[in-house]
């Protein structure tokens, strides 16, 4: 029996267990990659465990998330990470160089290599072969030092792709056709390759608009062959001598398989307030529009943008609509800039943002109250936009311009003949933008600076023989890290700052949750289904453990919080029955007895006593021996330190 792209990369980098479905596999990392939003505490971690310099084959640290300065908080983190890199061998990409994952793909991913990165878009680099992962800073950080990371190894998932895209249909309709298939919790415990004959019809950068947002899958990651069309971009970046032929084994058994005709495929948008309530631009009709962004790590590509502008090419931006365009890359901006495409944008009306992330995650150009906006950007979650009540659609660059021009909701089939921008033979690179680190002499004498933002780790302890909290909280369905942990341009600021950012732990949900968490002193969170889905932010699980979380109950896990749960100290349960849900109400009394010896023991099934409604739940504490060694330590932090 053959394998799998995915298996091939598995196989060649596996440090510890079988590759059996569900079984936990440890894999040698070779690359990694932080933002600041997440760096600033997945270095502090790093710092913590010791190791003097990294030991991976490339790690990078990109500043890309909390490029607002309004005080002083980011630009201290900034200066904090870049001090970080120069002492312990990490190369630092400056603000203005663009987004990690787009600058990832074009300077530093290699075909069959591993890497993880603290943000859940790290499945870009699936585009070219990678097998690319997001994970919680800590994991990353772990890695660094030379640790395994360890996952449930996935099902297998073949997209087989035919045909070819009409004119004006993109790559981003093809993830909207998964997304559409398979929901945003179908992706859970599998990775997503792709193949048929018509991949040959994709560019890398299409195919890195697929891999990017199949996180919204709940995928463990995505990945494309790595074939000829993928040899020539990176020729064209100057990087052939890194570039892998990596295919799929003919007789390579797939637990899945999804068709999908790319010739039947049409415009469509994910509507409010999910990535997979999708339906055709036809079908929402001619709605008046308030806004459009273009860019994200999704869709800010060269040939994107070029598309964009041929589009805005002696049009102007329709008067009602806001049209703001942000490159993904210095590498982009610089092209557009000497191609003359930027002014024929910056003449249509657009606001030209920087190389970041930007609206994607609430940092700026957040949307008039009510207001509906077209982004080409990968998750329409409630509120994540900075307005709470915004109406947020996920569409292509083309249907984005077409539309910002009408003024309403426009299929882009309908401007006529479809423009033609073929890859370029050369990239225009330079990575000035990107610091070495220190050489190996002189890495002792390089300065670690802080600012008074920039706090400790929480206070963890072993886990406790029994636990008697309260319910502080229950909520329901699908509840995102964004919910839990929300961005924008107030809070991101606080990443480095736990005591401070937990103040507005699950806010959106319920304003008084951290003060009534903190009075609780330990409490019990309830969830409903896929629980955790969405951004890697392992605040998302920090603030949590700060308020006094002992446990979180669920109906079901998305992976990476999970994984970040079990990295802080916090058990992740889940319900045997999941009607037992509506069995505990905010403020009951709960209890799990006996619990450090149950789990030390390798129970799975547990008790958990509902004192107030005299009922007992039966829950599932699913631990390999080495997440359960890591819950019994208090977290991935402490077992590191004793366990190396």
């Amino acid at each position: 029996m053959g394998y799998t792209i995915a298996q091939k990369i598995i196989k060649a980098h596996l440090l510890s267990g079988e590759m059996t479905v569900g079984s936990e596999v440890g894999l040698k990392i070779d690359q990694t990659l932080t933002q600041d939003a997440t760096g600033t505490m997945a270095y502090l971690e790093f710092e913590a465990i010791g190791v003097p310099r990294v030991k991976t084959e490339k790690s990078v640290a990109y500043i890309d998330h909390n490029t607002l300065q309004t005080g002083f908080e980011n630009a201290d983190d900034h200066r904090f990470i870049q001090s970080v890199c120069k002492k312990h061998g990490i190369y630092f990409s400056r603000p203005g160089n663009g987004i990690c994952h787009q600058v990832h793909l074009e300077r530093f991913g290699k075909p069959g290599k591993t890497l993880i990165g603290s943000d859940s878009h790290t499945p870009t680099g699936g585009g070219i072969g990678m097998l690319a992962i997001g994970a919680g800073g800590l994991d990353v950080a772990v890695a660094m030092g030379g640790g395994a990371y360890y996952i449930q190894m996935p099902k297998m998932v073949r997209i087989n792709l035919t045909g070819k895209l009409q004119p004006w249909v993109s790559a981003k309709d093809i993830i909207l056709e998964v997304l559409r298939i398979m929901s945003v919790k179908g992706g859970v415990g599998k990775i997503i390759e792709y193949g048929g004959e018509g991949v040959k019809t994709l560019t890398v950068p299409e195919r890195a608009t697929i891999t990017n947002m199949g996180a919204e899958l709940g995928a463990t990651t995505s990945v494309f062959p790595s074939d000829e069309i993928t040899r020539e971009f990176m020729k064209a970046q100057g990087r052939e001598e890194d570039w892998t032929e990596l295919y799929s084994d003919e007789d390579a058994v797939f637990d899945e398989v999804i068709n999908i005709d790319l010739s039947k495929l049409v415009p469509m948008a994910a509507c409010p307030h999910s990535p997979d309530n999708v339906k055709t631009i036809e079908e929402i009709g001619p709605q008046k529009i308030d806004q459009v962004c273009i860019g994200s790590c999704t869709n800010s590509s060269y040939l994107d943008l070029m598309r964009v502008a041929a589009i805005l090419k002696g049009k102007t931006v329709h008067p009602d609509v806001s049209l703001a365009i942000a490159p993904g890359s210095k590498q982009v901006y610089n092209m557009l800039a000497r191609n003359g495409a930027l002014a024929d944008i910056i003449e249509a009306g657009a606001r030209i943002l920087e190389c970041a992330c930007g609206p994607c995650i609430g940092m700026g150009q957040s949307p008039n109250s009510k207001g509906i906006s077209l982004r080409t950007f990968n998750r329409n979650f409630e509120g994540r936009s900075g307005t709470r009540d915004g109406q947020i659609y996920l569409v292509s660059p083309e249907t984005a311009a077409a539309s910002a021009i009408a003024g309403v909701f426009t299929d882009p089939r309908t401007l006529g003949e479809a423009v033609d921008i073929p890859l370029p033979a050369k990239f225009d690179y330079n990575d000035n933008m990107v610091a070495a680190p220190a050489p190996v002499e002189e890495m002792d004498s390089v300065e670690v600076l802080r600012g008074p933002n920039i706090k400790p780790y929480p206070k963890t302890e072993p886990l406790a023989d029994n636990i008697n909290v309260r319910c502080s909280l229950k909520v329901g369905d699908n509840i995102t890290t964004d919910h839990i942990m929300p961005a924008g341009a107030k809070i991101l600021p606080l990443r480095s700052n736990i005591p401070a950012i937990s103040e507005h732990c699950f806010t959106v949900c319920d304003k008084d949750f951290p003060m009534r968490a903190k009075a609780y002193g330990g409490s019990i969170i309830i969830g409903g289904v896929n629980y955790g889905q969405g951004s890697s932010r392992e605040h998302a699980a920090l603030a949590p453990l700060y308020l006094g979380i002992k446990a979180v109950v669920v109906k079901s896990f998305a992976r990476i919080h999970r994984a970040n749960l079990i990295n802080a100290g916090i058990l992740p349960l889940t319900f045997e029955n999941e009607t037992d849900y509506d069995n505990i109400n905010e403020g009951d009394e709960l209890s799990l007895p006996s619990i450090r010896k149950m789990i030390s023991d390798g129970r799975t099934r547990l008790l958990l006593v509902n004192k107030t409604q005299g009922k007992e739940i039966p829950v599932l504490c699913e631990l390999s021996g080495r997440t359960k060694d890591i819950i019994l330590a208090g977290g991935l932090l402490d077992y590191t330190k004793h366990h190396g």
